[in-house]
């Protein structure tokens, strides 16, 4: 005799629970999807059943209040059915085809912006920048709405040669997806944290500042009762600074952003791939980034023109050669491109597709 089901505070409810009826009815049945247009898509079950997907882009930092006009637009169309994707978006699933156009109605009328499905871009995954973390070397949402602003076009209504994902992260350790997307901002320090010797006894704990760091840059220093950083080790990674608050990292005038291209986490036509560096500094000039978003558009227009139906940004770079990605580019190739990390490649099995 089975055992009622208990419920406890550990671990998630059971993703099942929250799928919408016709999914749950024809969960593994479904005979084949179509993109209609930028922000709406319909899934065509076996037995008839359809559901449809109206896509828009939520601003990622998130007021309760947007989350509140998100749960009533899904409870007056879509039976409360609502979720956000990896990237961000935000998708009403709709089960009845009369709430598709009201739906699309307000939502335009709260002038949020549809789109992100199919061969676009989609919305921005970025970590917390400026605004929440206390190592970021730029800011992440600031960066993500200049590169909205600049690619709106492409991200509801233009069509690209497959979909690109940007990602945008404000220090090396990497929140978000930036090793994973097609093309990334990833933010660096370029200075060793500074040491404030009378407050590292005061407020650090000197072994684990001293095990925290990956290289092993970090040694005591008796003498000062504090302890001293071996600049050529020093990568600049900024995780002393989480353990030890007496050792600042940030600079206004040092910190900036390198951009990596080519990072995808699919399997389609490719293994999964890791991004490369393609510009590997660019100073901060908030708050619009020109350089940034002049960068991304110089990427993007080349892989337009230059890659085939379905390619990957990092599939049409692999297929044309990074020599010539850079020449059609004009970007200068520099010390700081040559790739000699070979671990990875050489002791792990990096695909997804294992061969047994």
């Amino acid at each position: 005799m089975a055992l009622p089901q208990r419920r406890t505070d550990i671990g998630p409810p059971h993703y099942k629970d929250f799928l919408p009826p016709v999914i749950q009815k024809n969960y593994g049945d479904w005979k084949y999807h179509e993109v209609i247009n930028g922000g709406l898509m319909v899934h065509v079950a076996n037995s008839g059943d359809k559901i449809w997907t109206v896509r828009i882009a939520s601003p990622r930092l998130l007021a309760t209040d947007t989350i509140r006009e998100y749960a009533d637009l899904a409870e007056k169309y879509c039976g409360g059915y609502v979720r956000f994707t990896t990237r961000n978006n935000v998708e009403f699933l709709v089960s009845e085809e009369k709430n598709i156009e009201p739906l699309v109605a307000e939502l335009k009328a709260k002038k949020q912006m549809l789109g992100g499905i199919g061969p676009r871009i989609s919305n921005i995954v970025h970590t917390q920048g400026w605004i929440h973390c206390h190592s970021a070397c730029t800011d992440a949402s600031g960066l993500v709405k200049v590169l909205m602003d600049e690619f709106a076009d492409y991200f509801n209504e233009k069509t690209l040669p497959n979909k690109v994902r940007f990602a945008v992260a404000c220090c090396t350790n990497m929140c978000g997806a930036v090793h994973c997307s097609d093309i990334a901002v990833v933010a660096i320090h370029r200075k060793v944290p500074r040491i404030e010797h009378e407050n590292v006894k005061n407020m650090c704990e000197v072994p684990s500042t001293l095990a925290c760091c990956p290289t092993g840059a970090i040694s005591p220093d008796p003498a000062k009762k504090s302890i001293k950083i071996k600049d050529e080790k020093c990568m600049y990674c900024g995780n002393c600074y989480s353990v030890c608050p007496a050792l600042p990292i940030s600079d206004s005038e040092y910190d900036g952003v390198a951009i990596v291209v080519g990072g995808k986490v699919g399997s389609l036509r490719s293994d999964p791939k890791f991004s490369k560096l393609v510009i590997p500094y660019i100073p901060n000039n908030p708050p619009r980034w020109p350089e940034v978003a002049k960068a991304f558009k110089i990427i993007l227009d080349a892989y337009i023109a230059g890659a085939k139906k379905h390619e990957r940004v990092g599939e049409w770079v692999e297929r044309i050669g990074w020599e010539q990605f850079f020449n059609i580019t004009k970007f200068p190739f520099t010390f700081q491109h040559i790739d000699d990390f070979t671990i990875a490649r050489e002791t792990f099995r990096t695909s997804a597709a294992f061969k047994w």
